[in-house]
C-alpha cells in the first residue's frame, strides 16, 4: 500500500513509504488514507493525527501513471474516488491533524496543508501547485481556501504558474506553521502531536469545529465544483498534451489549444 499506518501514545501516524517513487501517492495509497482517517474519527485510541513523508521528500503529488490509468470517477461516500474520499476525510476530520513536511510537496502534498492544523516544513521543503501546467485546475477547495489565507494576487502566482516556492516564503504567507532544520523537523512534530493527544479531547473538537465550520459548506461546494470541472479537464486535450509529454520526457506544447 505504501502507507505506514501506527498507533502509538495516542497519536494515529500515516507516513508516505514509497520513497523509490518519491512517494507519489496511487488509489490504493489514497484509499488506505481516507479509510485511516475514516477510522480514526471514532478510534478512542486516537486523539490526534500525524502526517509525515521522508527527510527528502514528502509527496511528488499524484502518481500520474496510475492516474491515468485509474482516473478519479464521481460518486459520493465510500463510491467515489479514492482520491476524493480521502480529500474529503482529512477536510471533515474532527482531530487535530499535523503534518511534518520535508522536501518536496507536489500538488496534493501542498493542497492537503490547508486541511491540517498545524503544518510543520523543514528548511529543504518545496511546495508547488502545478495543476495548470498538467492541463487542470486546483482541487482540494484550494482555489477558496489559498486566496482566503495569502490574498489573490498571492494565490494566483501560486496557482497559476505552478512554480515552486520555498519553506520560508510558505511560513511567511501563513501556510506553514514553522520552519525547522531537517534533521529535527520529525522529533518536533511528533513532540507537538503529543502535547495535542494530552489535552483534553471534547475541547479539541470543539475549538476546531468552532474555527471551521463557518465555512464548510463553501468548502464542500468548492470540493464538488472543483471535482466536475478537474474530471471534465482531465480527458481534454490540453491534459492529455501534458501527460504525453511528461511520459515522453519534453516540453509540453500549449499553443495549439486555445
Amino acid at each position: 500500500m505504501s502507507i505506514r499506518t501506527s498507533i502509538e501514545q495516542g497519536i494515529l501516524t500515516l507516513e508516505f513509504d514509497r520513497i523509490d517513487k518519491k512517494n507519489a501517492i496511487t488509489a490504493a495509497m489514497y484509499q488506505s488514507l481516507a479509510d485511516a482517517l475514516r477510522a480514526a474519527q471514532t478510534d478512542p485510541a486516537v486523539r490526534a493525527i500525524l502526517l509525515r513523508g521522508k527527510p527528502k521528500v514528502f509527496t511528488a503529488g499524484n502518481d500520474l501513471e496510475d492516474f491515468m490509468q485509474r482516473p478519479p470517477s464521481g460518486g459520493e461516500g465510500a463510491e467515489a474516488a479514492p482520491v476524493f474520499q480521502f480529500l474529503y476525510q482529512i477536510s471533515h476530520a474532527s482531530k487535530p491533524v499535523v503534518a511534518a513536511v520535508s522536501g518536496a510537496a507536489v500538488g496534493v502534498g501542498t493542497t492537503m496543508l490547508l486541511h491540517c492544523d498545524l503544518v510543520y516544513a523543514s528548511d529543504t521543503a518545496k511546495l508547488s501547485l502545478p495543476f495548470v501546467q498538467l492541463g487542470l485546475c486546483p482541487e482540494a477547495a484550494s482555489s477558496l481556501l489559498l486566496p482566503r489565507l495569502v490574498g489573490y494576487q498571492r494565490a494566483a502566482e501560486k496557482l497559476m504558474l505552478g512554480e515552486a516556492f520555498s519553506a520560508q516564503e510558505a511560513l511567511e504567507i501563513g501556510l506553514v506553521t514553522r520552519v525547522l532544520p531537517v534533521a529535527e523537523l520529525h522529533d518536533f512534530a511528533l513532540a507537538q502531536a503529543r502535547k495535542l493527544a494530552a489535552l483534553p479531547a471534547s475541547s479539541l473538537r470543539e475549538t476546531k469545529l468552532l474555527m471551521k465550520a463557518g465555512a464548510m459548506a463553501e468548502v464542500e461546494k468548492q470540493m464538488a465544483d472543483e471535482g466536475a470541472v478537474f474530471r471534465r479537464m482531465l480527458v481534454a486535450p490540453e491534459a492529455k498534451e501534458a501527460f504525453s509529454a511528461f511520459f515522453e520526457k519534453r516540453k509540453p506544447d500549449f499553443m495549439k489549444f486555445v
